[in-house]
C-alpha cells in the first residue's frame, strides 16, 4: 500500500509540473470549451474564467472538480425519468382532478397557478388527505424514526445525503438488520459523496443481513470522489407507504447536537401520513432505479396511496413543535436537479416571493441567490411586504458563509431585516408567505441546490401548519441577533474582502 500512494503522488506532482509548464495552453483550450461548448449561465462562464486565468493550477483542479458536465442528457436519461413518472402521477393526476376540482380553490387559494405549475411542469400532484408532523430537534426526529421502522411490516426506504458511521447510524442499523431478518423489504441509498467515511465492511454488513444498499454516484478511488456536482441532497424515509420523512436532517452525530463545533443544531424536518407519501415514494424510486439499476416501478404495491381514517393518527412526543393533527392539509412533492427540465423549486419560490402581500421568512444555511431570485425578494421589500432572513451566526462552508453575508447587505438596502441565529448552527430550509402557504425539505437556497444537486421540497397549502412554522420561526429570532444597517456597515476590512471574494466566485459555490 505504501508504495501504491508513493506511485500516486508521484504521478500527482509529475501531471501538476507538466500543467504549470503549460499553463497558458492548456487555460486556453479549458476556456475556449466553457465560452463556446457548454451551456453555462453568463455569469458563471465569466466566474469560470475568472478562476482559470487568475488562480493558476489551482483553478484548472477547481474546474476538473466542479466544473464536469458529465454529458447530463445521457447521465440521467431525462426521457426515461419522466417516462417512468408519467404513468404514476398521470393516474393520480385524474383521481385528484375528479375528486379535488373542488377543494382546489379551498385548499390552495391564491397559489392555483402554483399548483398547475408544478403538476403541468413535473406531475406533482395536489394531494389533500394528510397529517403533517413538524421536527426541529435531531433527537426528537430520530426518536420517532426509530419507533416507525420497529414498526415497519413491508418496506423501508431510506435515502440520505449524508450517513456518517457514528451513534446515531449506530442506533438505527441494528433495526434495519432485524427487520429484514423478519422479511420486511429494506433499502438504503446514500450518496457516493456525502457516505464516503462510512467504512465498507459496514455496507457488507447490512448486505448479509438482507439490506439492499446503493451508492449514489459512488467514489472512484477510495473516498476520492472527482464528481463533486450533481450530489443527491434529499433526505427521504418512506416506511409501509404509509409514514414518509423529508427536511433537513441527515444521519450523524451533529445532527443531534453532539459535536461541539456547531453545539445545537436547529433543523426542520416533516413527516407525512396520506397522499403525500407516494410522492415521496416515488421520487425515491426513480433514485434508486438509477443508482442501484432495479425498476421499483414494476411492483404497483409500492404505489398505492395510503389514505389515513378518522381513527387513525400520528403518534407524538411531548415537546414543542411536535405534531399538526389537521384534515385535508394540501401538499405537493416538489424535486429538482440535473435530471430535470426545469429549477423547480427555484421557480416555486419565485412564484412565492412574487405572490407575497404581507410577509415572507426565510431560513436556510446558505443564501446564494441568482438574479431572479434576489430581485424578487428586493422588489417584495420596497413594496412594504416584511422579508425576514434567518441564517447561522457561522460556517460550515467559509466561502459559501461569506458570500451568503455578502447578499444579506442587499438585502438590507431594499429594506428586509436579516437575522442571524445565535444558538447553535441554522440548518433549517424554507420559507413561510403570509400565514398560508410554507415550503420545507432539503433545498437550500443558493444556485447549487437549484441547479446542481437533486433536491426535493414539500409545498405546503394549509395556514394552520404555516402559522405553526412562522411561529417557530418567530421563537427562533428570539436566539437570533439582527444584523441591522449600521452593523453590516461597520464590518471590519477583512470581512469586507472575504465577501467580496466569496461572491465573486458564488455562481461556482
Amino acid at each position: 500500500m505504501p508504495a501504491m500512494v508513493e506511485i500516486f503522488w508521484e504521478t500527482a506532482q509529475a501531471v501538476c509540473v507538466w500543467i504549470s509548464d503549460h499553463i497558458f495552453f492548456v487555460n486556453l483550450i479549458l476556456s475556449v470549451g466553457i465560452v463556446f461548448f457548454q451551456r453555462r449561465d453568463p455569469k458563471t462562464v465569466w466566474a469560470w474564467l475568472l478562476a482559470l486565468n487568475f488562480i493558476p493550477v489551482f483553478g484548472i483542479i477547481f474546474y476538473l472538480l466542479f466544473c464536469q458536465d458529465f454529458k447530463k442528457s445521457r447521465m440521467f436519461r431525462i426521457k426515461e425519468v419522466e417516462d417512468r413518472l408519467n404513468l404514476p402521477a398521470r393516474i393520480q393526476e385524474g383521481y385528484i382532478k375528479s375528486r379535488n376540482l373542488a377543494l382546489l380553490g379551498e385548499l390552495a387559494g391564491d397559489y392555483e397557478s402554483l399548483v398547475l405549475y408544478n403538476l403541468d411542469t413535473s406531475g406533482s400532484v395536489l394531494t389533500t388527505n394528510n397529517q403533517v408532523r413538524i421536527f426541529t430537534d435531531g433527537e426528537e426526529k430520530f426518536a420517532d424514526l426509530r419507533r416507525e421502522l420497529e414498526a415497519a411490516r413491508r418496506y423501508i426506504h431510506i435515502e440520505y445525503y449524508i450517513i456518517k458511521n457514528d451513534e446515531v447510524f449506530g442506533s438505527i442499523a441494528p433495526i434495519l438488520e432485524r427487520k429484514a431478518e423478519e422479511g420486511v423489504e429494506v433499502r438504503i441509498l446514500a450518496d457516493g459523496m456525502g457516505g464516503r467515511f462510512m467504512p465498507a465492511k459496514q455496507w457488507d454488513r447490512l448486505r448479509r443481513a438482507g439490506v439492499q444498499v446503493g451508492i449514489f454516484f459512488p467514489p472512484v478511488l477510495g473516498r476520492l470522489n472527482l464528481r463533486v456536482n450533481y450530489r443527491n441532497h434529499r433526505k427521504i424515509v418512506v416506511i409501509d407507504g404509509r409514514y414518509g420523512y423529508v427536511g433537513g436532517f441527515n444521519i450523524g452525530r451533529e445532527y443531534v447536537s453532539k459535536d461541539p463545533k456547531f453545539g445545537y443544531w436547529r433543523d426542520t424536518h416533516l413527516k407525512f401520513c396520506g397522499e403525500a407519501v407516494l410522492g415521496l415514494q416515488i421520487r425515491f424510486a426513480l433514485d434508486w432505479n438509477y443508482a442501484a439499476g432495479e425498476n421499483l416501478f414494476k411492483n404497483a404495491e409500492y404505489f398505492e396511496p395510503h389514505i389515513p381514517t378518522d381513527r387513525e393518527q400520528m403518534r407524538e412526543d411531548s415537546g414543542k413543535y411536535s405534531c399538526v393533527h389537521i384534515p385535508e392539509v394540501g401538499v405537493q412533492i416538489i424535486a429538482s436537479g440535473p435530471d430535470t427540465m426545469y429549477r423547480q423549486i427555484r421557480d416555486n419560490y419565485l412564484e412565492l416571493f412574487h405572490k407575497a402581500k404581507k410577509h415572507i421568512y426565510i431560513q436556510t444555511p446558505y443564501f446564494v441567490p441568482d438574479d431572479a431570485v434576489l430581485s424578487a425578494l428586493q422588489i417584495a421589500a420596497r413594496s412594504g411586504v416584511d422579508v425576514r432572513l434567518m441564517i447561522p451566526c457561522k460556517p460550515d462552508h467559509p466561502f459559501v458563509y461569506w458570500a451568503t453575508y455578502s447578499y444579506v447587505g442587499d438585502l438590507l438596502r431594499a429594506g428586509a431585516r436579516c437575522y442571524t441565529y445565535e444558538n447553535g448552527f441554522l440548518h433549517a430550509k424554507g420559507v413561510c408567505v403570509d400565514g398560508n402557504v410554507c415550503c420545507y425539505g432539503t433545498a437550500n437556497m443558493d444556485i447549487r441546490s437549484f441547479e446542481l444537486n437533486f433536491e426535493v421540497n414539500a409545498v405546503i397549502y394549509n395556514s394552520q401548519t404555516t402559522r405553526e412554522m412562522e411561529d417557530i420561526f418567530e421563537k427562533d429570532l428570539e436566539q437570533c441577533r439582527e444584523v441591522t444597517m449600521d452593523i453590516y456597515q461597520s464590518r471590519s476590512l477583512t470581512v469586507r474582502f472575504k465577501e467580496q471574494c466569496s461572491r465573486l466566485l458564488s455562481p461556482l459555490l
